[in-house]
């Protein structure tokens, strides 16, 4: 029968940290990096043209607004995890969680998208004549919003730019996903 194992020094050692991804400023080189760099970027203007069209529809751009801001701020940390090089001090399998951190982003990101694009597209045409006096055309659906030409133009764009995120935050899942599968 063999000697029983030290507890002391069971407790002090840990295995090294599951990740396939660099560290430091060689994530910003791949498609990952730059991926997340993109995420952060357009989510940002998803958030300011969300927040500069006065948000006509409260319930429905409300979760757009918290979508933008919560994983603004959800990438952000993450990319400065892997910039200071965090990564490799805490244990845990990084791949698993690159990969489970973009399937939330992505679900909760075609959410807002598909909100986004209903607040847009609740917008009936209308008409502004001389004497102040509007003529709204309703919509066809159930969601009917007023918004001048000024708040329609900014949630049009707001919808691509969320569009174009949830299309980030699906590649960077897939790429996750081949990564996960790799070195599982």
């Amino acid at each position: 029968m063999s000697a029983p194992a030290d507890p002391a020094a069971a407790a002090t050692t840990f295995p090294t940290p599951s990740i396939s991804l660099p560290v430091g400023l060689e994530i910003l080189r791949t498609y990952s990096g730059a991926l997340v760099c993109l995420e952060i970027l357009l989510g940002a203007l998803v958030w300011i043209l969300v927040a500069s069209s006065n948000v006509p529809v409260p319930l429905l751009q409300g979760w757009v607004m918290f979508v933008s801001i919560c994983m603004f701020v959800c990438s952000t940390a993450y990319l400065i995890v892997f910039l200071l090089g965090l990564a490799d001090r805490i244990n845990t399998d990084w791949n698993f969680l690159d990969l489970a951190y973009h399937f939330i982003a992505l679900l909760f990101y075609f959410g807002a998208f598909v909100l986004e694009a209903a607040t847009t597209a609740g917008s009936g045409s209308s008409t502004r004549f001389p004497n102040g006096t509007v003529c709204a055309a309703a919509s066809s659906g159930n969601i009917v919003t007023f918004m001048d030409g000024r708040q329609y133009s900014i949630n049009v764009a707001a919808t691509i730019f969320a569009f174009l995120v949830t299309l980030c935050y699906g590649c960077s899942m897939f790429m996750g996903f081949k990564r996960w599968r790799l070195y599982r």
